[in-house]
């Protein structure tokens, strides 16, 4: 079994969804001070590589302890959305061989930009195409950008239409690169977006990783 990391590294500083509390990451007790290392760390629930649950766009939907662990993990089928012009709309279109029931994942490219401005120019579903996902049976969905709507964004119409479904959005994921050959070399494509256990929470930071099952000798 192969496993790709598909998380971005939690650091100090680190880029952040416009509005969002920055990272701050620091010692808050030390081994050679204290007897210990402990972290002290600040940080929104967006941050980094994370998950919204369907309350993220609207009081009342779902909160995260409130989904099934299954949404977090399973089969995955990567859709391929690169090379695209910044701030380009990803239709329907796109998605057409997208078998049902899958987490899918939308390898825009996008993750080249982190830490730079153009991270925010990437490219973003319509409502359209969130609406097919839903249609198939599709009940997580993530992509290796910033948000699936445009950044900054007011209406968010793409998270309404999946969270209205009771969806799971996954962002700033990174290496999709690398699961999208392993799929179109024939393997299949497990994933796994387990967040934090915060009861409540509108979102939460993952460890997104793949697996790849290798051949047999």
């Amino acid at each position: 079994m192969r496993l790709i990391d598909l998380s971005v590294p939690l650091r100090t500083g680190m880029p952040v969804y416009p509005g969002d509390p920055q990272v701050d990451i620091r010692p808050a007790l030390t081994a050679a001070r204290d007897g210990v290392n402990v972290l002290q760390v600040h940080m929104g629930s967006q941050s980094g590589t994370h998950v919204d649950a369907p309350s993220h766009i609207e009081d009342g939907l779902s909160t995260l302890d409130q989904l099934p662990l299954d949404r977090f993990d399973g089969p995955a089928h990567v859709v391929d959305a690169r090379g695209l012009p910044p701030r380009t709309a990803i239709g329907a279109d796109l998605l057409a061989a997208m078998p049902e029931g899958r987490i899918v994942l939308v390898a825009t490219g996008w993750s080249a930009h982190w830490g730079t401005d153009a991270y925010h120019d990437h490219p973003y579903l319509t409502p359209e195409a969130a609406e097919l996902l839903v249609a198939r049976g599709v009940r997580t969905v993530g992509v290796d950008a910033l948000s699936v709507d445009p950044t900054p964004g007011e209406t968010l119409p793409a998270h309404r239409v999946l969270c209205g479904a009771d969806a799971v959005i996954a962002e700033n994921l990174t290496n999709l690169a690398e699961v999208l050959d392993a799929q179109l070399a024939g393997h299949t494509v497990h994933v796994s977006l387990f967040p934090l256990h915060l009861p409540g929470a509108d979102g939460a930071p993952v460890r997104a990783v793949a697996r790849i099952p290798e051949p047999q000798p």
